[in-house]
């Protein structure tokens, strides 16, 4: 199996503090709200919130379940969380994932990197890769835009 990595870096700021905004990544009465789609569809969202503990939350869409998880690799409140993140039911591919949380004046600025696993087909070539990588970029970026403004409405409504 050969794969590459594309990064996807974006940045937000919020009207809100720092520990509001980690505490919305963590806490799994807040991530059903926000993180991958809404509360109305959220099904399940749990965690073991320490290093090497686990994340999990299902989203119910037209009847089919869409269960993401992942393990926390590192964790420093309120300022940086690392974590993987794979969809099982598609594949074994995992993604890292990096949030930066920081005060600056009186907002609170973050930063998302997301390490993009791709899988290659056999008979790819150079271009195929590129053009992949560059899809599930702006996939994802798409994605993560959307769960960004739910995440700004709801830290900035605490």
């Amino acid at each position: 199996m050969t794969t590459s990595t594309v990064t996807l870096s974006m940045a937000r700021r919020f009207n809100a503090s720092d520990k509001v905004v980690y505490e919305a990544w963590t806490n799994p009465d807040l991530m059903k709200k926000w993180l991958f789609t809404t509360e109305s569809t959220n099904q399940v969202t749990n965690n073991s919130l320490r290093a090497g503990g686990s994340w999990e939350i299902v989203d119910r869409r037209e009847g089919t379940d869409y269960r993401a998880i992942g393990e926390y690799l590192e964790l420093k409140p309120p300022h940086k969380l690392m974590f993987s993140f794979k969809m099982p039911q598609f594949n074994d591919l995992e993604d890292r994932i990096t949030v930066w949380i920081s005060m600056v004046q009186n907002s609170c600025e973050m930063a998302f990197v997301q390490e993009i696993t791709v899988l290659h087909e056999e008979d790819w070539t150079e271009e195929d890769v590129k053009k992949t990588g560059e899809d599930y970029s702006r996939q994802s970026r798409e994605g993560w835009s959307l769960m960004f403004e739910n995440l700004k409405q709801l830290v900035e409504a605490e």
